[in-house]
């Protein structure tokens, strides 16, 4: 099946019992069973729950995945990823990058003796030259958070399995729609699926989807033993949210790539990073890594913090807030808000400067939208 069919009727047939074309919401902690020897699949809902098995059965078929899992938040989903590694173990990670990621790397992982090594996103000789004998598993994002830099995960995919590394790529910024990691030799596809999976800024969750039988055991193991689970009602919004991903990310696509042309063309902007820019160094890895180049759209804006604020305040349908990816428009300054947990200094050495604003377009009419940045600039 193609992937719109997938998204629909992926892990969702019918519930046998009425016939039921939506899944149903299991809203129940526990269930009963039948005796010391025979249950009916489902012992606590900690462990498993239905709805939620047929989100992680959806979840593993859009990311051409065999096995799927389901979190309460994408940082759930991290530190699940990360329970795969011991004390004395190095990872190394693309410098730009989700600040929940860095701050996890650096205040949490290290006080367990786990050392993260940053490297350039874009360079793939620097993930090699990074690895030491004690490093374990190398950390992607591709489009990263905020730059939109690419990493050639086919490259990477090499580099760490001649190593015997394990390679995990958060693909949250383009969606299973315009990016699958897995056929391009990822072991793990991470995602926060409050974005564009579930689209409609209502649930927070996470999922991790792999092919390799034993790192699912592992880390479901840790799911069930940890407990960072999503609530069936998340998991039903979720479901939900997926059956429209296709469409939403095409209009997403279509409106981002307006909005990018409107801005690289304004006297008060600097530079916008887009990757459907033929000018993007990443432009030709995008067009052949990506189906599409996504919803999110970065630009350096020119004159002060003040002059960002000013700018924030006046806009009227771009809503000033964290969070990407759902149907409505949102504007987000990184240095205060997503990444607000690196360090000035580190921040501002990797090009997160005090007047980058992050655009997560939506799927309003792409003419109120730019009339609406045309007059906050203005």
């Amino acid at each position: 099946m193609k992937f719109s069919t997938r998204a629909i009727h992926a892990g969702q047939e019918p519930e046998p019992l009425t016939g039921a074309i939506m899944t149903p919401i299991f809203q129940t902690s526990t269930y009963a069973q039948e005796g010391l020897e025979t249950h009916k699949g489902y012992e606590y809902a900690r462990t498993g729950n239905p709805t939620r098995h047929a989100l992680e059965l959806c979840l593993a078929s859009i990311e051409n995945g065999q096995y799927g899992l389901a979190f309460a938040s994408g940082m759930a989903a991290e530190s699940a990823v990360l329970s795969l590694l011991s004390a004395g173990d190095h990872m190394v990670s693309c410098d730009d990058l989700y600040g929940g990621s860095y701050r996890i790397f650096e205040r949490i992982m290290r006080r367990y003796q786990i050392e993260t090594s940053y490297v350039t996103a874009g360079n793939s000789a620097e993930y090699e030259q990074a690895i030491r004998p004690n490093t374990k598993l190398i950390w992607l994002e591709t489009p990263t958070n905020p730059l939109l830099r690419l990493v050639d995960i086919k490259a990477v995919a090499e580099v760490a399995h001649r190593h015997n590394l394990l390679l995990v790529v958060d693909n949250t910024f383009s969606s299973p729609y315009f990016q699958r990691p897995l056929d391009l030799g990822a072991d793990i596809v991470l995602h926060s699926t409050t974005k564009y999976i579930n689209g409609h800024s209502d649930v927070i969750g996470g999922a991790l989807i792999m092919n390799s039988s034993e790192i699912y055991e592992s880390i479901k193991f840790y799911q069930n033993a940890a407990g960072g689970v999503p609530g069936p009602f998340d998991a039903w919004l979720t479901l939900r949210g997926i059956k429209t991903l296709a469409v939403r990310m095409r209009q997403h696509e279509a409106n981002a790539s307006a909005i990018a042309r409107f801005l690289s063309e304004h006297p008060r902007i600097e530079k916008v990073y887009y990757p459907g820019f033929s000018s993007h160094p990443d432009h030709e890895l995008a067009k052949h890594q990506m189906s599409g180049f996504g919803g999110m759209v970065s630009f350096q804006f020119k004159g002060t913090r003040e002059d960002v604020d000013d700018v924030v305040r006046r806009l009227k349908i771009f809503a000033f807030a964290e969070s990407l990816g759902g149907v409505e428009s949102l504007v987000c300054h990184p240095a205060s808000m997503t990444h607000g947990s690196i360090p000035r200094e580190i921040r501002e050495a990797r090009g997160l400067t005090e007047t980058l604003l992050r655009l997560s377009v939506g799927i309003e009419d792409v003419e109120d939208l730019m009339l609406d940045l045309q007059q906050a600039l203005a």
